[in-house]
Order: C-alpha cells, then sequence, then structure tokens
C-alpha cells in the first residue's frame, strides 16, 4: 500500500520510522542520493562508514528522470535518502510513495536562503504556463558554494542523527570537505573579479545559473526555464537573440544535461561562438572533466574566463 508524503519545501527532514543505528550493525549505512551531486557531498562526508545508492548518475537529468524498479528497490533497503528539495526532484515524491521506504528523507537545501523564480520578459517563469509547477523558488541552489557548504552541514547532521557512533568521523570529514570548499569558493570569486564587467553576460541552454550569479556576479540568460522539462517556444528563443545582441553577451556555452540544438541555434543566428560545455545539474562521468563538486565548479569558471578572453 502506498503511504502519502507531503514535501513542502519548508520541510526539511522527515522521519518516517525508528532511526537505523550503524552501531547495532558492521554494515555501512545504506544512503540513497537523489542525483551526482549530492552524492559526491555524502561520500565526501560518509567516506567508507556508508554504501552508497546515487538514483540520476553522471550526465544525468532529475528534471525528467523516470525511476526504474532498482531505484524503489535502493529507496526501501535505505536508512538515510539525501534529497535536494524545493521541487527539484520531480519524481522524488512518486518514488518514495512506491517504494513505502522507512528511511529519513532529508531535504539538503534546509537553511539555505531561496532565491524566488522571477518571471522573466521572455516568459520563463512557472507561471508562464508552459511547463509544469517547479514551487515557488529556484531549486539549484548547490550552484553556490555557500550554499554547498550548507547542503553538506545537513548531511553530516542526518548522518549523526542515524549513526551516533559514526557522528565524528563525520563532523571531522564534513569540517576537512568545507575548507576545501571554501578555497574553491576563493578561486571562482578571484576568477570572477578578472573578467572585466562589460563581459559578464553569458548564455546557457536553461535558468540553472541563478545562484552561482547571485554570488559571483556573473549574469546568465537562457532560452529555457529552471526545468529542462519545457521546450523553449519560438517567441522566447526570439526574444532572447534580441537580448543577446542588445546586451553583447559576451559567450555562449552548451550543459551536459540538455540538447545542444538551441544553442548552437542562438550561436549562428548571433554569431556568438559556442565557448564550451558547462556542468549544471550532473557530474561528468569519471573521466571527464567534472567528475566531483569541486571539479565540477573549477570547470565551470574556467571554461566561461577562457570563453570570454578569447572573445
Amino acid at each position: 500500500m502506498l503511504r502519502k508524503i507531503g514535501f513542502a519545501s519548508a520541510m526539511s527532514v522527515i522521519t518516517l520510522s525508528s532511526i537505523w543505528s550503524a552501531s547495532a550493525s558492521a554494515e555501512p549505512m545504506k544512503v540513497v542520493a537523489s542525483f551526482s551531486i549530492i552524492g559526491d557531498f555524502a561520500q565526501n562526508v560518509g567516506g567508507d562508514r556508508i554504501e552508497l545508492t546515487t538514483l540520476v548518475g553522471s550526465d544525468g537529468d532529475a528534471h525528467v528522470y523516470e525511476p526504474s524498479p532498482a531505484d524503489a528497490v535502493s529507496m526501501s533497503k535505505a536508512n538515510v535518502v539525501l534529497v535536494n528539495g524545493l521541487n527539484f526532484e520531480g519524481f522524488l515524491k512518486r518514488l518514495v510513495e512506491a517504494s513505502a521506504t522507512k528511511a529519513s528523507v532529508v531535504e539538503l537545501t534546509k537553511g539555505i536562503e531561496p532565491l524566488k523564480m522571477q518571471e522573466d520578459e521572455h516568459g520563463h517563469g512557472e507561471a508562464s504556463g508552459h511547463g509544469h509547477d517547479h514551487g515557488e523558488f529556484d531549486p539549484h541552489a548547490f550552484q553556490s558554494i555557500s550554499n554547498a557548504k550548507v547542503y553538506v552541514k545537513n548531511i553530516a547532521d542526518a548522518f549523526c542523527a542515524a549513526d551516533a557512533a559514526g557522528c565524528d568521523t563525520y563532523k571531522a570529514n564534513a569540517e576537512a570537505y568545507t575548507a576545501k570548499l571554501d578555497a574553491e569558493d576563493a578561486e571562482v570569486k578571484a576568477a570572477v573579479a578578472s573578467i572585466p564587467e562589460e563581459k559578464r553576460t553569458i548564455i546557457t541552454s536553461h535558468d540553472a545559473f541563478g545562484y552561482f550569479e547571485h554570488a559571483y556576479g556573473l549574469t546568465f540568460l537562457a532560452p529555457e526555464g529552471i526545468s529542462t522539462e519545457a521546450e523553449a517556444s519560438a517567441a522566447d528563443v526570439a526574444a532572447l537573440i534580441k537580448q543577446v545582441r542588445d546586451d553583447k553577451a559576451s559567450a555562449i556555452f552548451v550543459e551536459n544535461i540538455t540538447n545542444p540544438r538551441l544553442v548552437e541555434q542562438i550561436a549562428g543566428e548571433t554569431g556568438i561562438k559556442v565557448g564550451g560545455t558547462l556542468y549544471s545539474d550532473a557530474l561528468s562521468k569519471a573521466d571527464g572533466p567534472a567528475s566531483t563538486y569541486i571539479d565540477m565548479m573549477k570547470n565551470n569558471i574556467s571554461t566561461i574566463k577562457a570563453a570570454i578572453s578569447g572573445s
């Protein structure tokens, strides 16, 4: 029988059953992460005390992901389930219900300051009617390293709650990883500071970089909205091309989770050269340039800077 679970954005932790305790078992704690970026955070905090399953893997798009029966099995066996929240994972509620998981389902965006989605002049807001309801807020909070540190703290707290015996390890791992995030944050800020202000407008496939823009001072334009689920209309594309010409955008980029066709069309009509691939909602495969969150941020800012410098 399916159980009904509400996913209000303010809800951070839903304890669905008694807490699992690693102290009672030699087995690693079973953790499910909804997509690859959260999986990387979880592995850095959990180390070898957890057995991690990531639902939406490298180069995968959580906006349109269709869970498999194996995902439901993983959820049903999990001790802790880590999710982004803010309606990022459209598949999540259905999967939680189908799996009847007894795990704690933890929304990692608890404690961040969410950015409200704006109805822009292209009609990309969720009220525009050509996408399903993704809620009031932009869910891509992980694109700010400051927010990523909140995710890491929430993971450590969740692991401590589920496995008190490993709490010191989780806290130490989180502290060490947070120091690496601080260093990367400083690198991104320095890279952006080296880009002339008049060249800080760029184009991507969909509106995934609002938090990056807010944190670091670049301006991102996109033909698609917050979710990749709804395709950009002809009017959206035409309006964006006009804005690109008016605002003199410096570079345009494809994303690893989206079809490059639309970006290539805009590049062809505006004369802007495609500057490379940015990783927005998913990491790359292990042999790619963004197989970890920190490498993703390094890759994105270096790709942006190189493209603008060459423009």
